[in-house]
Protein backbone atom coordinates (compact mmCIF):
# COMPACT_ATOMS: atom_id res chain seq x y z
CA UNK A 1 0.00 0.00 0.00
CA UNK A 2 1.40 3.37 -0.97
CA UNK A 3 0.28 6.04 1.47
CA UNK A 4 2.90 8.75 1.00
CA UNK A 5 0.54 11.05 -0.91
CA UNK A 6 -2.45 10.95 1.44
CA UNK A 7 -3.59 14.10 3.28
CA UNK A 8 -2.96 14.74 6.99
CA UNK A 9 -5.15 12.59 9.26
CA UNK A 10 -5.73 11.43 12.83
CA UNK A 11 -6.37 7.89 14.13
CA UNK A 12 -7.67 6.86 17.55
CA UNK A 13 -5.08 4.15 18.20
CA UNK A 14 -6.96 2.15 20.88
CA UNK A 15 -9.90 1.53 18.52
CA UNK A 16 -8.08 1.14 15.20
CA UNK A 17 -8.91 -2.07 13.35
CA UNK A 18 -5.77 -4.13 12.71
CA UNK A 19 -5.01 -6.92 10.25
CA UNK A 20 -3.39 -10.28 11.12
CA UNK A 21 0.41 -10.40 10.67
CA UNK A 22 1.37 -14.05 11.16
CA UNK A 23 4.53 -14.67 13.17
CA UNK A 24 7.27 -16.95 11.88
CA UNK A 25 6.88 -20.02 14.16
CA UNK A 26 10.67 -19.92 14.71
CA UNK A 27 10.21 -16.60 16.56
CA UNK A 28 7.83 -18.07 19.16
CA UNK A 29 9.60 -19.10 22.37
CA UNK A 30 6.47 -19.83 24.43
CA UNK A 31 2.73 -19.33 24.47
CA UNK A 32 0.56 -18.63 21.42
CA UNK A 33 1.14 -14.94 20.73
CA UNK A 34 -0.75 -13.37 17.84
CA UNK A 35 0.34 -10.22 16.01
CA UNK A 36 -1.86 -7.70 14.23
CA UNK A 37 -0.99 -4.36 12.70
CA UNK A 38 -1.75 -1.59 10.28
CA UNK A 39 0.55 0.64 8.24
CA UNK A 40 -0.78 4.19 8.48
CA UNK A 41 1.82 5.90 6.28
CA UNK A 42 4.81 4.89 4.18
CA UNK A 43 7.28 7.15 2.39
CA UNK A 44 7.47 7.01 -1.40
CA UNK A 45 10.88 5.29 -1.24
CA UNK A 46 9.74 2.79 1.41
CA UNK A 47 12.38 3.81 3.95
CA UNK A 48 9.97 5.37 6.49
CA UNK A 49 6.96 3.50 7.87
CA UNK A 50 4.48 4.61 10.53
CA UNK A 51 1.80 2.39 11.96
CA UNK A 52 0.13 0.49 14.78
CA UNK A 53 1.21 -2.96 16.00
CA UNK A 54 -0.25 -5.30 18.59
CA UNK A 55 0.84 -8.61 20.16
CA UNK A 56 -0.98 -10.88 22.59
CA UNK A 57 0.76 -12.51 25.60
CA UNK A 58 3.64 -14.89 25.00
CA UNK A 59 7.38 -14.81 24.38
CA UNK A 60 8.89 -14.06 20.96
CA UNK A 61 12.27 -13.17 19.50
CA UNK A 62 12.95 -10.53 16.86
CA UNK A 63 15.70 -8.67 15.04
CA UNK A 64 14.77 -5.02 15.22
CA UNK A 65 14.63 -2.19 12.73
CA UNK A 66 15.58 1.40 13.64
CA UNK A 67 12.37 2.17 15.54
CA UNK A 68 10.71 4.61 17.89
CA UNK A 69 7.48 3.39 19.44
CA UNK A 70 5.05 4.53 22.11
CA UNK A 71 3.05 1.96 24.07
CA UNK A 72 -0.67 2.74 24.09
CA UNK A 73 -1.82 -0.25 26.17
CA UNK A 74 -0.43 -3.45 27.67
CA UNK A 75 2.91 -4.39 29.18
CA UNK A 76 6.03 -6.22 28.07
CA UNK A 77 9.64 -6.85 29.00
CA UNK A 78 12.00 -6.38 26.04
CA UNK A 79 15.43 -7.95 26.61
CA UNK A 80 18.07 -6.67 24.19
CA UNK A 81 20.80 -9.27 23.62
CA UNK A 82 24.04 -7.88 25.11
CA UNK A 83 22.20 -4.78 26.33
CA UNK A 84 19.40 -3.48 28.53
CA UNK A 85 16.19 -5.11 29.66
CA UNK A 86 13.36 -2.66 29.06
CA UNK A 87 10.06 -2.68 30.94
CA UNK A 88 7.44 -0.95 28.79
CA UNK A 89 3.82 -0.04 29.45
CA UNK A 90 1.23 2.62 28.60
CA UNK A 91 2.81 6.00 27.85
CA UNK A 92 6.36 4.66 27.53
CA UNK A 93 8.46 5.61 24.50
CA UNK A 94 11.15 3.16 23.42
CA UNK A 95 13.95 3.37 20.88
CA UNK A 96 15.36 0.19 19.33
CA UNK A 97 18.42 0.13 17.12
CA UNK A 98 18.54 -1.62 13.77
CA UNK A 99 19.98 -5.10 14.24
CA UNK A 100 19.16 -5.37 17.97
CA UNK A 101 18.27 -8.98 18.74
CA UNK A 102 15.44 -8.95 21.25
CA UNK A 103 13.25 -11.25 23.29
CA UNK A 104 9.78 -9.87 24.00
CA UNK A 105 7.93 -11.24 27.04
CA UNK A 106 4.42 -9.88 26.62
CA UNK A 107 2.57 -9.83 29.95
CA UNK A 108 -0.63 -8.08 28.75
CA UNK A 109 -1.69 -7.57 25.11
CA UNK A 110 0.53 -4.71 23.95
CA UNK A 111 -0.48 -2.10 21.38
CA UNK A 112 2.00 0.48 20.15
CA UNK A 113 2.27 3.26 17.60
CA UNK A 114 5.59 3.16 15.77
CA UNK A 115 7.88 4.90 13.32
CA UNK A 116 10.48 2.72 11.56
CA UNK A 117 13.39 3.87 9.43
CA UNK A 118 14.51 1.14 7.03
CA UNK A 119 17.94 1.11 5.42
CA UNK A 120 18.29 1.38 1.67
CA UNK A 121 15.66 1.89 -0.98
CA UNK A 122 12.68 -0.47 -0.76
CA UNK A 123 11.19 0.65 -4.11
Amino acid sequence: MTTHDQPSFAVHIPDAELEPEPLDPAQIVSGTPEVTGKVLWESADGTQVRGIWQITPGVVTDTEADELFVVVSGRATVAVEGGATLEVGPGDACVLREGDRTTWTVHETLRKAYHITQAGNAS
